[in-house]
């Protein structure tokens, strides 16, 4: 993991910082290393993600509403410090470091200033991100809230302790799926997820909820945005012996 500080995408000056991570990109640069030398620092790349924009913005916007306010926090000025996480766990560890242990934080005394440091992280958008995150900031007692993250693992209060959401947990959605596989009289069925922890956490809980409905699942294949057309035809090649 490179250790060169990373410049949030957005920021604002403030007694207190709340910290934010969103997928504002697609993708996270790929750089082959060779080990002879320092590697490049991780860069977020492809097409922007304009939702996520939105959700970076609104979060800005809450704070300086806040600010604004005579009544919410009189005398107290709230900043932010929002990374791009660009759906890579990596650029999300990396921001976790950042929130975790930032050097304007340090006056000239050895003492960490309590004013000026992130109390609250919010994000990430995905649940891989949003564990990485978690598994970074928890153990600083630092408050999460994701507004996207549904992975059921992360109600586990003994691993994510500081982790809060204001979406539903993908049991729900597990449990739905089962249910909805029943209705329609699937009992023999093949699956494909992201290889992820969202993915192989989501298929862990669709996989019990359809065994409870009698539902027989005949293969389960993974795959990711990166990997390469062998991979995505050898899953396409299980599907297809499958369905004849």
């Amino acid at each position: 993991m490179d250790g060169t500080p990373k410049l949030p995408a957005f920021t604002q000056k403030g007694d207190y910082i709340i910290g934010g991570s969103f997928h504002m990109h697609y993708y996270l640069k790929t750089v082959e290393k060779n080990y002879t030398s320092l590697p490049e620092p991780l860069k977020c790349t492809g097409s922007m993600d304009t939702r996520e924009l939105r959700f970076s913005r609104a979060m800005a916007f809450a704070i300086d509403e806040i600010n604004n306010s005579t009544e919410l926090l009189p005398g107290v000025a709230l900043g932010y410090k929002i990374h791009d996480s660009c759906s890579s766990a990596p650029m999300a560890v990396q921001g976790a470091f950042q929130f975790t242990n930032d050097p304007s934080l340090y006056k000239n005394s050895k003492e960490c200033s309590a004013k000026g440091r992130v109390l609250a992280v919010i994000g990430d958008t995905g649940s891989t991100t949003s564990i990485s995150l978690s598994r970074i900031i928890g153990p600083f007692g630092i408050p999460q809230v994701s507004h996207f993250a549904t992975c059921a693992c992360l109600s586990d209060k003994t691993q994510y302790p500081t982790f809060f959401r204001t979406i539903p947990s993908d049991q729900f959605q597990a449990d739905a799926l089962a249910k909805l596989v029943k209705k329609f009289g699937w009992t023999w069925i093949g699956v494909v997820r992201s290889r992820s922890d969202y993915g192989n956490n989501g298929m862990a809980s669709f996989l019990q909820a359809a065994q409870k409905e009698g539902i027989c699942v005949e293969y389960s294949e993974s795959i990711t945005k990166y990997d390469p057309q062998s991979k995505i035809q050898q899953v396409a090649e299980v599907i297809r012996r499958f369905i004849h």
